[in-house]
């Protein structure tokens, strides 16, 4: 899928284990995400693993996101469709250090929100931010996301619980970048 001029969003490829090496880095991402840290070969391919089987199964549909001027991949994006059977999806995603602030996270969920609510047609999208990341905030509301709440102590993080906002858009809402949601 295309994400815009400059990103494409495709499967995962074992030729993205420098990608896993590089978010096993991270001080933030092995907390949220099921990427191995430490970091080992054999871990960093049965994620790669996991991610074709989540789509294989339906479970969801897990992307990675991918430079198109030098095919690089600099982060993942995922919808989950656990919750599907109640209308409502669930979105994620993070991006290596040195791709950040460049507009990727934007691209890669305006495409999949887009994606997800006109030709898949879930009712509801979800996204669980924590408080403290403005940035994702300010993206998640950019693509029409709308705040709803805070969930306190919702989910591990690490050692501790920690809060996170719900953001979710409808269906019904309206056009996801200037595009009609629903058909008629």
């Amino acid at each position: 899928m295309s994400a815009g001029p400059d990103f494409v969003l495709r499967p995962w490829e074992m030729s993205d284990l420098p990608l896993v090496r590089e978010a096993s880095l991270d001080p933030y991402i092995p907390l949220i995400t099921t990427i191995p840290a430490p970091y080992s070969e054999a871990a960093a391919e049965a994620f790669v693993r996991r991610q074709w089987e989540r789509a294989a199964t339906g479970a969801g549909y897990p992307f990675a996101i991918v430079r198109s001027r030098d095919r690089r991949p600099v982060g993942a994006i995922g919808l989950w469709l656990r919750e599907l059977p109640e209308g409502r999806a669930s979105l994620g995603y993070w991006l290596t250090g040195p791709a950040r602030g460049q507009g990727v996270a934007r691209a890669a969920l305006r495409t999949v929100t887009g994606w997800a609510l006109r030709d898949l047609g879930v009712p509801r999208l979800q996204l669980y931010i924590e408080p403290w990341n403005t940035a994702s905030a300010r993206i998640a509301e950019d693509i029409g996301f709308r705040r709803e709440g805070l969930l306190r102590g919702w989910q591990q993080v690490g050692d501790e619980r920690r809060d996170m906002a719900v953001y979710a858009l409808l269906n019904s809402d309206g056009p996801v970048d200037g595009r009609a949601v629903t058909a008629d």
